[in-house]
C-alpha cells in the first residue's frame, strides 16, 4: 500500500510539472526563423520630417526580406512615432499589374503606436507565388509630395505546408502565434499575436515587441513596451 501511494505521487506530481499552463505558454518566447530565400532587403523606412509637433516616423512592421503570408486578405501593420492628424496613403502594388490594387488617400487622427491595415477592408486578395510592395505615405503637404514621409515592405502569399496545417489543427489560440513564426510566416504570427492582444491581453505585448526585435524594428517594440497613455 505504501509503495502504491509513493508511485501515486511520484505520477501525479509528474503530470501537474509537465502540464503547460497558461502563464507558461505566454512567457514562452516566440522567435521569428526567417524563410531561408536568400532575398535581398527589401525593407524601407520613414524619416522624420515636418515641422514642430507634426514630425513623425514611420515604420512598415515587415522583416527586412519579403515577409510571407498563407492568408488570401492578410492584414498589415505599421507603426508611426507621434500622434497626428494628417492625410495619409495607402498604397499595394505587383510587377505583373499595370494599376496597383490600392491606391487610398485619407485625412484621420492616428494615435502613437502600432496601426492595423486590413486588405479585406479594400477587397483585395493576394495570389501565391506573386510579391507585393505595400506603402505608407504620411502626407505633410498634399501639394508638395516630396516631403511625403514613405515606408514600404514586401509580402508573398504561399501555400501553407501539410506539416503546418498539422500543427495549427492542434494548436490552443496562444500558442499559434508561436507555431507561425517557427515556420518563418512574419505577417502570419505578427497578426494572430495582436488579435489576442486587442482581445484583452496586454501581456502579449512584451512578446510582440521581442517579435519586432527579432527583424531590427526597434522603435515600434519600444513603444509596446513602454505605450502612450
Amino acid at each position: 500500500m505504501r509503495n502504491l501511494l509513493i508511485l501515486w505521487i511520484f505520477v501525479a506530481g509528474t503530470v501537474h510539472a509537465e502540464a503547460p499552463t497558461d502563464a507558461g505558454r505566454q512567457s514562452a518566447a516566440i522567435k521569428y526563423a526567417p524563410p531561408m530565400r536568400g532575398a535581398p532587403a527589401s525593407r524601407v523606412g520613414g524619416g522624420s520630417r515636418g515641422v514642430g509637433d507634426n514630425v513623425a516616423s514611420l515604420q512598415v512592421l515587415a522583416p527586412d526580406h519579403t515577409g510571407l503570408t498563407t492568408f488570401e486578405q492578410p492584414t498589415l501593420y505599421w507603426y508611426v512615432s507621434k500622434p497626428t492628424q494628417a492625410h495619409f496613403e495607402i498604397t499595394v502594388t505587383n510587377d505583373q499589374a499595370v494599376d496597383p490594387l490600392v491606391d487610398k488617400d485619407f485625412e484621420m487622427p492616428v494615435k502613437a503606436g502600432i496601426q492595423r491595415l486590413r486588405l479585406a477592408d479594400f477587397g483585395v486578395k493576394l495570389k501565391t507565388g506573386i510579391e507585393y510592395r505595400w506603402y505608407v505615405s504620411l502626407m505633410v503637404d498634399p501639394a508638395q509630395r516630396s516631403n511625403d514621409v514613405v515606408a514600404s515592405g514586401t509580402i508573398e502569399r504561399i501555400d501553407p505546408s501539410d506539416d503546418l496545417k498539422a500543427k495549427l489543427a492542434h494548436a490552443d489560440k496562444t500558442s499559434i502565434p508561436r507555431i507561425y513564426a517557427g515556420a518563418g510566416i512574419w505577417y502570419d504570427a505578427l497578426d494572430t499575436l495582436s488579435d489576442l492582444i486587442d482581445a484583452g491581453d496586454n501581456k502579449l505585448r512584451e512578446q510582440r515587441a521581442a517579435l519586432l526585435d527579432d527583424v531590427d524594428l526597434k522603435d515600434a517594440a519600444a513603444s509596446d513596451r513602454h505605450p502612450e497613455k
